[in-house]
């Protein structure tokens, strides 16, 4: 197991760990989270040996094999799947052992490795590390390609890849689905969910976390602490923690009051001293209860557009592409102003070049793309936070689109996307990958567009950025269409879904659960596809139509589950505030606490009867979604 005993960590003045005192078990997946700069990444470097602890002791069994992907890339030379192979140190040293055996001719030390390559599974280590890098988007001639040909990106994924590839006890991760598409995570969590060892993760995706981690490790204020579950589940925990913290907080603060009153008031008297004395002494013995502090400040605000044209902006019969080639073909669309689409669809689908084609700044191959009078689009781009000038302040590229404007209304307008003070006057060079995004999507807001195109724009992104970016999207009274990786906030912001595949935009009829299964059956069955003839796909179509139909029941039951656990848990925090009010003791308030601490108990009871039942219903309805064998 990994062992941390009163562990100090500092980075440079900052304290980031003190006295921190926790486990994590063997096959234990933890989902590690925390505000940026709380010392995520610092602590994923201690666990891997690259920092060392101020104080305390952290062991780490010698004999387990560490595989850790950091947010920063390294090129290396040779192929894409070369580079992956490497990740199995094993595999690759019996290769070069194999060779020399060959060359010497030494047919004993030839057998005894070829028995231990077949121990380790290396005979199927090209077909193991191909697997992976078509899980992860690559096609079949990209994985024979030098690494240096890849963007930091691609890159970034070749190293997810690599590290997959090591047979490993220890895992690490640093923000892996920040350059994945959302395929590309939904394969990435049905891997996790089978590795064998233990993992640590660092993501600011929480559906990401919720569907692979088995416990929480959260970094704040100097601890650590850790909780078995999911994130939502510890969070909520949290939120209720942090509630009573505040009400006894408030409740000793009063008393501290009290108590200080009437020192000040009878320590003169000489009839009063003793009393005023033993307050003196009650004061002192008093354990400070800290208020809670408010870690998200983020509230962004989309200001109302100028005018909403209906329709905004119309394609008839577009092809979209590049030069000859056409991506996608025969696109009809009419988008209105209250429209929230989402488009879904594999890496290389053509989902960007869509959006840059109703964006304008990518002409139609032909058909016609006629914008309406009024048309302001918002145009968030892949690479968006690229395009600012690093060298610049907030404030300065705000007055570069509106020279006029003038710096007190830069500021206050900058200030909604969390640059208030001295941060609005910082150059843009310092700030860290979500502050660059948090500032492009100030600059695109400031127009006052009334059709967003949103093409992942939550990389870098913290939890509670994402949470107010999908609140601002919720209230913004323009169109959305948007493509993410993120299924929160697209379950959040989009009404309906358009799937853009095989060269075609059609619309999608199904949830994003029912997206996540298409795209492991196609990755499961993808080898078999060419063969498969069009009434069989037909059958397996009718077949899996059948198995959603079967666990539509369950799926209401889920639901009902939840609704009725979501009203069960804000009753018991309602309970908890009531019973936490000092005003309640003050009188002869017996019966009114029996009565209170009663349903208490009878709310908690049912929470943890229905959460048992929710898990039941839950592990069948993962059974009854599982591809059947043969």
């Amino acid at each position: 197991m990994l062992r941390f005993d009163n562990i100090d960590l500092r980075r440079g003045s900052r304290l980031l760990l003190n006295g921190a005192n926790f486990l994590v078990h063997p096959g234990w997946r933890v989902g590690l989270t925390g505000r940026n700069g709380a010392g995520k990444s610092s602590l994923l470097a201690l666990i891997a040996g690259e920092l060392a602890p101020d104080a305390g002791d952290f062991v780490r069994p010698r004999d387990w094999r560490l595989a850790w992907v950091r947010q920063q890339s390294e090129v290396s030379a040779g192929s894409a799947l070369e580079h992956v192979l490497d990740g199995d140190a094993e595999f690759r040293q019996l290769e070069r052992e194999l060779a020399d055996a060959e060359r010497a001719h030494d047919a004993m030390r030839q057998a005894a490795l070829h028995e231990r390559m077949q121990t380790i599974g290396g005979y199927a280590a090209h077909a193991r590390a191909g697997a992976l890098l078509h899980g992860l988007g690559f096609s079949a001639t990209d994985i024979h390609l030098p690494v240096a040909d890849f963007s930091g990106g691609w890159r970034m994924r070749l190293d997810l890849a690599q590290a997959l590839m090591c047979r490993s006890d220890l895992l690490l991760l640093d923000e892996p689905t920040n350059h994945l598409d959302l395929d590309a995570v939904v394969w990435l969590e049905d891997w996790l969910r089978r590795y064998a060892g233990t993992l640590i993760v660092v993501s600011h995706d929480r559906e990401f976390l919720d569907r692979i981690v088995t416990h929480v490790l959260h970094v704040a204020d100097g601890g650590a602490e850790i909780f078995a579950g999911t994130v939502s589940a510890f969070e909520r925990k949290r939120a209720e923690r942090l509630a009573q913290q505040q009400i006894a907080h408030e409740r000793q603060k009063a008393e501290r009051e009290r108590l200080q009153r009437f020192v000040d008031r009878f320590k003169a008297k000489a009839s009063k001293a003793a009393q005023a004395r033993s307050r003196v002494k009650a004061l002192e013995r008093m354990t400070e209860i800290a208020a809670v502090r408010v870690e998200s400040g983020i509230e962004f605000a989309f200001a109302a557009p100028t005018s909403l044209p209906d329709p905004l902006l119309t394609l008839e019969d577009v092809r979209v592409g590049y030069g000859e080639r056409a991506v996608v073909e025969q696109v009809r669309l009419s988008l209105r102003p209250d429209e929230r689409i989402g488009l879904l669809g594999a890496n290389g689908a053509g989902k960007s070049t869509l959006i840059r084609t109703i964006a304008g700044s990518l002409a139609p191959l032909s058909g016609s793309r006629t914008p309406n009078r009024g048309l302001v689009i918002g145009h968030f781009a892949q690479h968006q936070i690229e395009q600012l000038d690093l060298g610049a302040t907030p404030v300065a590229h705000l007055l570069r689109l509106q020279p006029g404007l003038g710096e007190q209304a830069a500021r206050d307008f900058l200030g909604t996307f969390g640059f208030s003070g001295e941060r609005a006057l910082t150059e843009v060079h310092v700030f860290s990958g979500g502050e660059k995004a948090r500032l492009a999507l100030a600059l695109i807001v400031f127009s006052k567009p009334n059709l967003l195109l949103l093409d992942e724009p939550t990389n870098h992104l913290d939890i509670d950025t994402r949470e107010a970016l999908a609140e601002a999207l919720q209230e913004f009274t323009g169109a959305v269409v948007l493509v993410a990786h993120d299924r929160g906030l697209l379950r959040a912001v989009c009404d309906e879904y358009l799937l853009v595949r095989d060269g075609r935009v059609r619309r999608f009829d199904g949830d994003l659960d029912d997206y996540a299964r298409l795209v492991l059956e196609r990755d499961r069955t993808s080898d078999d596809a060419p063969r498969t003839s069009g009434d069989n796909r037909r059958d397996a179509r009718r077949e899996r139509a059948e198995a959603r139909q079967k666990l539509a029941p369950l799926r209401k039951e889920v639901q009902r589950i939840e609704a009725r656990l979501a009203m069960l848990e804000s009753e018991r925090s309602e309970l908890a505030a009531q019973l936490a009010d000092p005003q309640l003791y003050a009188g002869d308030s017996t019966a009114r606490i029996a009565d209170l601490t009663r349903q208490q108990g009878h709310v908690g009871a049912e929470i943890a009867a229905l959460e048992a039942a929710w898990l039941d219903a839950q592990a069948a309805l993962e059974e009854g979604t599982q591809p059947t064998a043969g």
